[in-house]
Protein backbone atom coordinates (compact mmCIF):
# COMPACT_ATOMS: atom_id res chain seq x y z
CA UNK A 1 0.00 0.00 0.00
CA UNK A 2 1.40 3.37 -0.96
CA UNK A 3 1.85 6.21 1.52
CA UNK A 4 -0.75 8.37 -0.20
CA UNK A 5 -3.37 5.62 0.02
CA UNK A 6 -2.73 5.27 3.74
CA UNK A 7 -3.06 9.03 4.24
CA UNK A 8 -6.35 9.13 2.28
CA UNK A 9 -7.73 6.23 4.34
CA UNK A 10 -6.78 8.00 7.57
CA UNK A 11 -8.36 11.24 6.36
CA UNK A 12 -11.54 9.39 5.39
CA UNK A 13 -11.66 7.66 8.77
CA UNK A 14 -11.26 10.98 10.58
CA UNK A 15 -14.11 12.50 8.56
CA UNK A 16 -16.32 9.44 9.21
CA UNK A 17 -15.70 9.58 12.95
CA UNK A 18 -16.35 13.33 12.89
CA UNK A 19 -19.72 12.73 11.23
CA UNK A 20 -20.62 10.18 13.90
CA UNK A 21 -19.50 12.25 16.89
CA UNK A 22 -19.95 15.83 15.71
CA UNK A 23 -16.43 16.78 16.82
CA UNK A 24 -15.47 19.47 14.32
CA UNK A 25 -11.83 19.28 15.37
CA UNK A 26 -11.55 15.83 13.79
CA UNK A 27 -12.45 17.42 10.47
CA UNK A 28 -9.56 19.83 10.90
CA UNK A 29 -7.22 16.92 11.61
CA UNK A 30 -8.63 15.21 8.50
CA UNK A 31 -7.54 18.26 6.49
CA UNK A 32 -4.04 17.75 7.86
CA UNK A 33 -4.11 14.10 6.83
CA UNK A 34 -5.26 15.11 3.35
CA UNK A 35 -2.28 17.48 3.20
CA UNK A 36 -0.07 14.52 4.13
CA UNK A 37 -1.61 12.58 1.23
CA UNK A 38 -0.91 15.41 -1.19
CA UNK A 39 2.72 15.58 -0.10
CA UNK A 40 2.94 11.77 -0.50
CA UNK A 41 1.68 12.17 -4.07
CA UNK A 42 4.47 14.70 -4.58
CA UNK A 43 6.99 11.98 -3.68
CA UNK A 44 8.36 13.41 -0.44
CA UNK A 45 9.77 11.35 2.39
CA UNK A 46 7.67 9.96 5.23
CA UNK A 47 9.15 12.46 7.69
CA UNK A 48 8.14 15.41 5.49
CA UNK A 49 4.64 13.94 5.11
CA UNK A 50 4.30 13.65 8.89
CA UNK A 51 5.53 17.20 9.46
CA UNK A 52 3.19 18.66 6.81
CA UNK A 53 0.22 16.70 8.19
CA UNK A 54 0.99 17.80 11.75
CA UNK A 55 1.53 21.46 10.84
CA UNK A 56 -1.56 21.73 8.62
CA UNK A 57 -3.81 19.72 10.97
CA UNK A 58 -2.56 21.44 14.11
CA UNK A 59 -2.78 24.84 12.44
CA UNK A 60 -6.34 24.15 11.30
CA UNK A 61 -7.31 23.10 14.84
CA UNK A 62 -5.72 26.23 16.33
CA UNK A 63 -7.32 28.49 13.70
CA UNK A 64 -10.77 26.97 14.25
CA UNK A 65 -10.37 27.32 18.01
CA UNK A 66 -9.61 31.04 17.62
CA UNK A 67 -12.46 31.59 15.14
CA UNK A 68 -14.94 29.77 17.37
CA UNK A 69 -13.77 31.65 20.43
CA UNK A 70 -14.09 35.07 18.79
CA UNK A 71 -17.22 34.66 16.69
CA UNK A 72 -19.41 32.22 18.59
CA UNK A 73 -18.81 33.33 22.16
CA UNK A 74 -21.42 35.56 23.72
CA UNK A 75 -20.60 38.90 25.27
CA UNK A 76 -18.59 38.72 28.46
CA UNK A 77 -20.68 38.54 31.58
CA UNK A 78 -23.85 37.67 29.65
CA UNK A 79 -25.56 34.53 30.77
CA UNK A 80 -27.30 32.48 28.14
CA UNK A 81 -30.28 30.43 29.14
CA UNK A 82 -29.99 27.18 27.25
CA UNK A 83 -32.92 25.64 29.07
CA UNK A 84 -35.33 25.31 26.15
CA UNK A 85 -38.10 24.04 28.43
CA UNK A 86 -38.23 27.27 30.45
CA UNK A 87 -41.53 29.04 29.93
CA UNK A 88 -43.47 26.00 28.74
CA UNK A 89 -46.82 25.22 30.36
CA UNK A 90 -47.83 22.10 32.26
CA UNK A 91 -50.95 21.20 34.21
CA UNK A 92 -50.67 20.04 37.82
CA UNK A 93 -53.63 17.94 38.97
CA UNK A 94 -52.50 17.30 42.55
CA UNK A 95 -49.48 17.68 44.83
CA UNK A 96 -48.26 14.79 46.97
CA UNK A 97 -47.21 14.97 50.62
CA UNK A 98 -43.54 15.35 49.66
CA UNK A 99 -44.31 18.47 47.55
CA UNK A 100 -43.99 16.77 44.17
CA UNK A 101 -46.49 16.26 41.39
CA UNK A 102 -46.70 13.99 38.40
CA UNK A 103 -47.27 15.89 35.14
CA UNK A 104 -47.38 14.95 31.47
CA UNK A 105 -44.92 16.94 29.41
CA UNK A 106 -43.41 16.28 25.98
CA UNK A 107 -45.24 12.99 25.70
CA UNK A 108 -43.95 11.46 28.93
CA UNK A 109 -44.49 11.59 32.66
CA UNK A 110 -42.29 13.98 34.67
CA UNK A 111 -41.93 14.76 38.35
CA UNK A 112 -42.60 18.42 39.05
CA UNK A 113 -41.41 20.33 42.09
CA UNK A 114 -42.56 23.82 43.07
CA UNK A 115 -40.11 26.66 42.49
CA UNK A 116 -40.44 28.08 45.99
CA UNK A 117 -40.40 24.72 47.73
CA UNK A 118 -44.08 24.97 48.65
CA UNK A 119 -46.88 24.25 46.16
CA UNK A 120 -49.26 27.11 45.39
CA UNK A 121 -52.26 25.10 44.20
CA UNK A 122 -53.20 23.01 41.22
CA UNK A 123 -53.91 24.01 37.64
CA UNK A 124 -51.66 25.57 35.01
CA UNK A 125 -48.00 26.03 35.86
CA UNK A 126 -45.00 27.36 33.95
CA UNK A 127 -41.72 25.47 33.77
CA UNK A 128 -39.00 27.62 35.30
CA UNK A 129 -36.14 25.17 34.66
CA UNK A 130 -35.27 21.49 34.40
CA UNK A 131 -33.30 20.16 37.35
CA UNK A 132 -32.01 16.72 36.37
CA UNK A 133 -35.15 14.70 35.69
CA UNK A 134 -37.47 17.08 37.51
CA UNK A 135 -39.36 20.11 36.29
CA UNK A 136 -39.20 23.13 38.57
CA UNK A 137 -42.55 24.85 38.08
CA UNK A 138 -44.31 28.00 39.25
CA UNK A 139 -48.01 28.75 39.37
CA UNK A 140 -49.39 30.86 36.53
Amino acid sequence: MSDSTLWWLLAGAAVAVELLTGTFYLLMLGIGMAAGAVTAHAGTSTQVQLVVAAVVGGGAVAAWHLVRRRHFAGPRGASTNLDFDAGERVHVDAWTADNTATVRYRGTVWTAVPAGGTPHGTGPHRVRKVDGSRLVVEKI
